[in-house]
């Protein structure tokens, strides 16, 4: 009886470690999927940013017509908001672009009048068309019919598109798997002659960092006064792509606000001393 007992709990143990070890050879391949969906796809995806490079003016794309235009004509008076997309990304373009036309929105500047936007599809595929559709569909969530002639949508061949991409430093990757691109999100601001400025990284931007970013694309030259007090007190960190309180910077303008009140103070009280010292001989002088 203990025999048979004995042979029974050895099958059942037996039984158990070979499920284990099915069920081990099963999970292997799902961990490795949940780990890394996409093989090393997603390592070669993200943004190395270039500040201060400029982009190939001389390279072509087509707009909406599908005429030929090279990016010199786009870039050459004013600053410009790059956006990277392709028009039939089943979700984060349309999530990016949406809070970018509601960050657009919440500005007092107008596309097409301090600035201009290119949106360029980074999908060889895709064709005019496609870029009319999106550019009509932006413009009318936008509000502005003004800014029509100041919102470029462009599609292009693969050459230009890795030159403008490298140039910027966009890393994207086609997944033949889903049929999709994996690409990183970010607005990129230009300077009017074509060198990078700024990185707004992520799927929504403050208002605020988006007007401050053109103001200093524009070194200046579409600047109101309150712009440059918001710079005295904000400065761009490159590491976050966002414009945080430059505490050290405060201190500075505050201690120089500090010295020239007692300065002012100081002329103030020397000038009056001497208006009651004049007052005070001429009062003697009549006296006499």
């Amino acid at each position: 009886m203990n025999d048979q007992r004995l042979s029974s709990g050895l099958h059942q143990f037996i039984r158990v470690l070979v499920f284990v070890a099915l069920l081990g050879v099963a999970v292997r391949p799902l961990q490795a999927q949940l780990q890394d969906p996409a093989g090393n796809l997603f390592e070669s995806v993200g943004v190395d940013p270039k500040l201060g490079a400029s982009l190939p003016l001389d390279i072509t794309f087509q707009d909406e017509q599908g005429h030929t235009v090279a990016l010199k004509r786009l870039i050459h008076d004013k600053p410009v908001v790059l956006n990277l997309v392709y028009f039939e990304c089943p979700m984060l373009c349309n999530l990016t672009m949406n809070n970018f036309i509601r960050t657009l929105r919440a500005m007092r500047m107008n596309v097409g009048s301090e600035f201009d936007v290119v949106t360029i599809s980074f999908d060889p595929r895709e064709t005019p068309a496609m870029s009319a559709s999106a550019k009509r569909t932006a413009l009318q969530r936008y509000g502005r019919g003004e800014s029509a002639n100041g919102w470029h949508f462009l599609t292009g061949e693969q050459n230009s598109i890795e030159k403008l991409t490298a140039a910027v430093g966009f890393r994207y990757q086609y997944d033949p798997i889903n049929g999709q691109y994996a690409h990183p999100s970010t607005l990129i601001v230009i300077t009017p002659d074509g060198r990078v400025s700024r990185y707004l990284p992520g799927v929504e931007f403050p208002a605020r960092d988006l007007r401050l970013s053109v103001v200093e694309a524009s070194d200046g030259g579409i600047a109101t006064i309150s712009d440059h007090i918001t710079l005295l007190c904000y400065a761009y960190n490159p590491h976050t792509g966002r414009y945080n309180m430059a505490v050290q910077r405060i201190i500075r303008v505050a201690g120089l606000f500090t010295v020239s009140a007692i300065v002012g103070a100081m002329v103030i009280m020397l000038r009056h001393d001497r208006l009651r010292r004049a007052t005070q001989v001429e009062e003697k002088t009549n006296g006499t």
